[in-house]
């Protein structure tokens, strides 16, 4: 591991990106974040915002001055700088493109200057339409037409990772990539289409819980603390550097079953009610069917696997 001052986390803001600074400190380390708060916000670092070790930067990537310095500097980067949520990305493909791609460049640049590692969180999206019960890192990847504009965070993800790995082959920058399968966990806004807190306070006001579809649709949820302890452990893993890894739970539900259980561990008295895609979207969505994570890979190279169990996610999630 490089000897370096600080670990710098883009996104660090984020609703996993401030669990994971959080960890950082408690486990000794300085930190340095950036993030423009497009999607993040500083409620989300309310409980280390003081903290002596903690550097905070509000900025673009792009536009931080400091950069290549901070790059220089760092034993470590964790780059969660992202869009998050489909609803978003169906709202602002645009930006999703534009945005992702070029920052990227700039902090893959900043980071090669020295070889300071760097970890990419990517996301289960870039496996696209595969009707595979199960996914694994090897798999080819099927996303749908660029019509649809529900598929530009699964292209700007999966050119993300092209690029850190040609980073990788073509100037020896330690990369590692991590796949995110719907992490969830306190502080996680439903703000941005993220379908169980946006179940969990429907419950807690009595509202109908809407799911999307037929709700046969099918997910597995990682709780953020088992998500940062796997971040944590590919940060510390020389054989990890080049190779892709899925993080996520492996019990998987319907959403209509995942609203149905929500109402139960909460005690609610809230009805479900299905809303078709082209209300809840646009005309024409497409959505996976299942999305499960083989998760091996990870055991093998870390021994580790996340399993909190689903109802104690939505206990903790709940709060």
């Amino acid at each position: 591991m490089k000897s370096g001052k600080h670990i710098l986390v883009t996104g660090g803001a984020g609703f996993i990106g401030a669990h994971l600074v959080e960890r950082l400190l408690q486990d000794g380390k300085s930190v340095v974040v950036i993030d423009d708060l497009s999607t993040g916000s500083l409620e989300n670092l309310a409980a280390v915002k003081a903290h002596p070790r903690l550097r905070f930067i509000h900025s673009k990537i792009s536009a931080c001055g400091e950069l290549p310095q901070l790059a220089a500097d760092a034993e470590f980067i964790f780059h969660l700088a992202a869009t998050v949520g489909v609803e978003l990305v169906v709202q602002s493909a645009l930006r999703v493109l534009e945005s992702g791609f070029s920052e990227m460049q700039v902090l893959l640049r900043a980071a090669a200057q020295n070889s300071t590692p760097l970890l990419l969180t990517s996301t289960s999206e870039v496996y696209g339409k595969s009707a595979k019960a199960e996914f694994s890192e090897e798999d080819d990847l099927l996303i749908g037409p660029p019509g649809q504009s529900r598929w530009s965070y699964a292209s700007a993800k999966l050119t993300d990772e092209f690029l850190a790995l040609a980073y990788a082959r073509e100037k020896n920058l330690p990369v590692t990539i991590a796949r995110l399968f719907n992490t969830v966990g306190p502080r996680q806004t439903g703000r941005y289409g993220m379908v169980l807190p946006r179940f969990i306070a429907a419950a807690r006001a009595g509202e109908p819980l809407r799911v999307f579809g037929d709700g046969a649709q099918s997910r597995c949820f990682g709780f953020v603390q088992d998500v940062v302890e796997a971040l944590m452990r590919l940060q510390q893993c020389a054989g990890a550097r080049g190779e892709i890894f899925n993080i996520g739970g492996t019990e998987e539900i319907s959403m209509l079953e995942l609203a149905k259980l929500v109402v139960v561990v909460l005690g609610s008295r809230s009805k479900i009610e299905l809303v078709p895609y082209d209300q809840a979207y646009a005309p024409g969505f497409d959505d996976m069917r299942r999305r499960k994570p083989l998760v091996e890979k990870l055991e093998r190279f870390v021994s580790f696997k996340p399993q909190t169990p689903l109802r104690d996610i939505i206990r903790l999630t709940a709060g």
